[in-house]
């Protein structure tokens, strides 16, 4: 179980002077403290070269750094140019590689917009190396519509769906094949929502029962940018979700106390079973 954002952080609270690896490195320590891998650059790279900014990020980090790159529907970059920053960041070292499609919500059931989604992914992602893990990222809203067959056309590792402005994307998440990784984005990038580890163990445990894919294969993630936050609602919210992943790894004892008693159903299911009411006994017996 792992836990990694989708999507930027707000500006960390350092002086309006400081250097661009000042926010960096605030980004990196937010998630270092918290348990979250792969860690991202929180949307403050140091560099407009995706290159250049990943190294500068992973020379920083003391763990797994993935990269970003907006997808060619998102984006409308040509494929080979995409494909290209793919090939020179796997060159470079990168072995996680995200591509972000938030515009992959409005392909519904368009045929013509299926096929290009679908035909644009195969050519950005076949025949790369075997050791890089490819993750498409889609935020902000629902597309199950496309169907799974679309949005994974590509040669994907994971799927990570947004699953707070796109409930409707459980519908992929338990399609993507047992042998592919699940991304819950189920922890709320939006103030004032509820955080606990309830749903969010929930959310795990339901992505590892579905085709047999398993605790191994699936991770927990924010829901999307939380860029419009203060930095401690943000922070907050990285805790949480760094609690969370520690929770649904540790044993079901440890786990159990860490849940609030009074989401019975929930706790239940956090913990891989449902356990149902007692019934009411008879005053007779």
């Amino acid at each position: 179980m792992f836990a990694t954002l989708l999507g930027p952080l707000p500006r960390p609270t350092v002086g309006e002077d400081a250097a661009p690896e000042a926010i960096l490195d605030a980004c990196l320590e937010l998630q270092a403290e918290h348990g979250l891998e792969p860690a991202t650059d929180g949307g403050w790279p140091v560099s407009h070269d995706p290159v250049a900014s990943w190294q500068a990020t992973s020379k920083r980090a003391d763990r797994l750094v993935k990269a970003v790159l907006t997808g060619p529907t998102t984006s409308g970059r040509d494929v080979g140019e995409i494909r290209h920053e793919i090939e020179a960041l796997a060159d470079a070292g990168c072995r996680w590689i995200e591509i972000h499609e938030p515009a992959a919500v409005s392909i519904g059931g368009d045929t013509e917009a299926r096929a290009r989604f679908a035909d644009g992914h195969i050519a950005l992602t076949s025949d790369l190396a075997p050791d890089v893990h490819l993750s498409l990222a889609i935020t902000g809203g629902d597309a199950d519509a496309a169907g799974i067959e679309t949005i994974l056309a590509g040669a994907y590792a994971s799927l990570a769906a947004d699953l707070i402005d796109g409930p409707d994307n459980w519908r992929l998440a338990v399609a993507v094949p047992g042998e592919r990784g699940v991304i819950c984005g189920a922890l709320s990038a939006h103030a004032g929502s509820d955080d606990g580890p309830e749903i969010l163990l929930w959310a795990a445990r339901y992505a590892a029962g579905s085709k047999g894919r398993g605790m191994a294969r699936v991770g927990l993630a924010t829901s999307g940018s939380m860029a419009s936050l203060s930095w401690a609602e943000a922070a907050d919210k990285v805790r949480r979700l760094g609690d969370a992943a520690r929770i649904a790894a540790a044993p079901p004892e440890e786990a159990r106390q860490a849940l609030d008693p009074r989401a019975v159903d929930i706790r239940s299911a956090a913990l891989g079973r449902v356990e149902p009411t007692p019934k009411p006994r008879n005053r007779g017996q």
